[in-house]
Protein backbone atom coordinates (compact mmCIF):
# COMPACT_ATOMS: atom_id res chain seq x y z
CA UNK A 1 0.00 0.00 0.00
CA UNK A 2 1.38 3.35 -1.01
CA UNK A 3 -0.42 5.82 1.23
CA UNK A 4 0.94 8.74 -0.80
CA UNK A 5 -0.98 7.44 -3.86
CA UNK A 6 -4.33 6.46 -2.31
CA UNK A 7 -7.09 8.92 -3.24
CA UNK A 8 -9.91 7.34 -1.20
CA UNK A 9 -11.75 6.06 -4.27
CA UNK A 10 -12.88 3.09 -2.11
CA UNK A 11 -12.93 0.60 -4.98
CA UNK A 12 -10.92 -1.96 -2.99
CA UNK A 13 -13.42 -1.69 -0.13
CA UNK A 14 -16.29 -2.43 -2.52
CA UNK A 15 -14.60 -5.74 -3.38
CA UNK A 16 -14.15 -6.84 0.25
CA UNK A 17 -14.89 -4.44 3.14
CA UNK A 18 -13.35 -6.76 5.72
CA UNK A 19 -10.08 -7.20 3.86
CA UNK A 20 -9.84 -3.59 2.66
CA UNK A 21 -11.00 -1.56 5.63
CA UNK A 22 -11.09 2.23 5.48
CA UNK A 23 -10.18 4.96 7.93
CA UNK A 24 -12.65 7.66 9.01
CA UNK A 25 -11.85 9.74 5.90
CA UNK A 26 -12.37 6.87 3.45
CA UNK A 27 -8.72 6.05 2.84
CA UNK A 28 -7.51 2.48 2.91
CA UNK A 29 -5.86 1.56 6.19
CA UNK A 30 -4.59 -1.80 5.00
CA UNK A 31 -1.03 -0.83 5.89
CA UNK A 32 2.28 -1.92 4.44
CA UNK A 33 3.12 -5.59 3.92
CA UNK A 34 -0.13 -6.88 5.42
CA UNK A 35 -0.53 -10.63 5.21
CA UNK A 36 -3.53 -11.87 3.25
CA UNK A 37 -5.49 -14.45 5.23
CA UNK A 38 -5.56 -17.94 3.74
CA UNK A 39 -8.48 -18.28 1.36
CA UNK A 40 -8.73 -14.53 0.66
CA UNK A 41 -6.10 -14.43 -2.09
CA UNK A 42 -8.61 -14.02 -4.93
CA UNK A 43 -10.42 -11.19 -3.15
CA UNK A 44 -7.10 -9.49 -2.39
CA UNK A 45 -6.08 -9.73 -6.04
CA UNK A 46 -9.42 -8.31 -7.20
CA UNK A 47 -9.23 -5.47 -4.71
CA UNK A 48 -5.68 -4.65 -5.74
CA UNK A 49 -6.66 -4.47 -9.42
CA UNK A 50 -9.80 -2.43 -8.62
CA UNK A 51 -7.71 0.49 -7.36
CA UNK A 52 -7.89 3.16 -10.08
CA UNK A 53 -4.65 4.81 -8.92
CA UNK A 54 -2.73 1.57 -8.30
CA UNK A 55 -2.01 2.32 -4.65
CA UNK A 56 -2.08 -1.41 -3.84
CA UNK A 57 0.47 -3.97 -4.95
CA UNK A 58 1.75 -7.42 -4.18
CA UNK A 59 4.72 -7.82 -1.91
CA UNK A 60 6.92 -10.81 -1.36
CA UNK A 61 10.24 -11.42 0.38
Amino acid sequence: MDITVCEAKRQCNLIDPALFSLDSQGYSNIGIAREVPDGDEDQAEQGMHACPVQALSTYSD
